[in-house]
């Protein structure tokens, strides 16, 4: 039998089997709308062709029996050419939303992940590694920080409602100022947001010494990474490759004036180099002024911290008023409040982990160039009779508290 003949039968049998196929629609389908009609004719003729006719499944050429079928099937009945070409666009359309959905559901699952790791976890310290680098620095210092560190005290937060108990515990006030519990709100001071806004892309902590020169017990003439300016080095080095914040540390000397050490007007040379380096740097949240106090020479400022003798720290903050004189109206403070805050939130983290390093937040009438950043913070380590390894070795807990308070943890 031709191949012709051939043609020509299936087609007449197609359309007998169309005939009833459209009767049966017809009677059935009246209620359906144009496209359940649609829908229902395309699968019905695709069930049909498989169930009763599965010789023409197999391939032809480069098309199956089904594809050669119903390219026949369009050529006698052009309506159903345009249908066909519908339903192809749609599987397209409909694989194209599905793989939308499918990485948005992803993104979304990635990012609750991260958020979840990052809340049962270590605390992220602001730094980004986006290219999976290896962070520079002392290995075992970044595993140490890495690490949670439980809490060796626990002051419950009701404690601070009340102002005498926050006064014994965390303060001492020079007699040149007061202070009130209007003016000191302990609560209201640790519930505000001292963490670090920006990524370390930009500067974001600059370190400074007011009294550059200071030394310790066995300091070496000549060196400054025997000073204070070293022991800033070491906190400069912890928070950039530890916790990997963006630090810029100024050496700069304030407090040597015609080759003579002179500390009259220290703080008045510093805030105008300060000011400027933050003025370039206006990405800087964070401004420590480290020191090293003076103390008589029989005394030492010591404790001891995972089996390291460490230095003793005191906060510091300047309320820009004294009790003679009221409010230094030429040494204004905007961020007094902010000041107040960052010492005692640095202060209670230190007391929850570890008790015996600081002594106290010191409260004084001036201003000590506090007001250059809200998050501006005085820093007083040890002093003349400590030892340079004493310094250094508080550095570590006090890099681990700022990363606290600034991260939130």
């Amino acid at each position: 039998m031709k191949k012709r003949d051939v043609e020509q039968g299936i087609s007449i049998l197609l359309w007998l089997f169309m005939v009833l196929l459209a009767a049966d629609i017809i009677v059935k389908g009246l209620a359906l709308d144009k496209t359940d009609m649609e829908y229902m004719m395309g699968n019905i003729q695709k069930q049909a062709v498989k169930t009763y006719l599965p010789g023409l499944t197999e391939t032809n050429e480069k098309k199956d029996g089904k594809q050669w079928l119903w390219d026949k099937i369009t050529g006698q009945i052009p309506a159903l050419k345009k249908y066909s070409e519908e339903e192809e666009e749609k599987p397209e359309i409909d694989r194209e939303t599905s793989g939308r959905i499918m990485r948005e559901n992803t993104e979304f699952l990635e990012a609750k992940l991260l958020e979840e790791n990052q809340e049962a976890g270590p605390p992220s310290s602001g730094y980004e590694n986006t290219e999976n680098e290896e962070i520079p620095g002392d290995t075992s210092s970044q595993e140490a920080a890495n690490q949670i560190k439980a809490p060796v005290t626990d002051i419950p937060l009701e404690k601070f409602q009340d102002f005498d108990f926050v006064m014994s515990n965390f303060y001492t006030v020079d007699k040149t100022t007061s202070i009130s519990s209007e003016e000191l709100n302990a609560p209201a001071l640790l519930e505000m947001d001292m963490r670090m806004q920006g990524s370390n892309e930009q500067p974001q902590i600059l370190i400074y010494h007011s009294h550059s020169q200071e030394e310790f017990i066995d300091s070496v003439p000549g060196d400054p990474s025997t000073t204070i300016v070293g022991v800033g080095d070491y906190l400069t080095t912890l928070l950039q490759d530890t916790y990997g914040y963006n630090v810029i540390h100024v050496t700069d000397t304030f407090d040597i004036v015609d080759g003579k050490l002179d500390r009259n007007k220290a703080y008045t040379y510093a805030q105008e180099r300060i000011g400027k380096i933050l003025e370039e740097n206006p990405s800087v949240e964070v401004v420590i002024d480290l020191h090293r106090d003076g103390v008589a020479e029989d005394k030492r400022l010591v404790t001891n911290i995972d089996g390291k003798d460490t230095a003793k720290i005191m906060f510091f903050n300047g309320l820009s008023r004294t009790n003679q004189n009221g409010d230094i109206s030429y040494l204004p403070n905007p961020y007094i409040q902010e000041n107040l805050a960052f010492s005692l939130q640095m202060m209670l983290e230190t007391k929850k982990y570890y008790p015996d390093l600081a002594r106290t937040i010191y409260l004084r009438g001036y201003r000590y160039n506090l007001h250059l950043r809200p998050k501006a913070l005085l820093v007083e380590c040890g002093a003349q009779t400590n030892t340079v390894q004493e310094e250094m070795n508080a550095m570590e807990p006090l890099a681990d508290i700022l990363n606290k308070v600034l991260t939130g943890a």
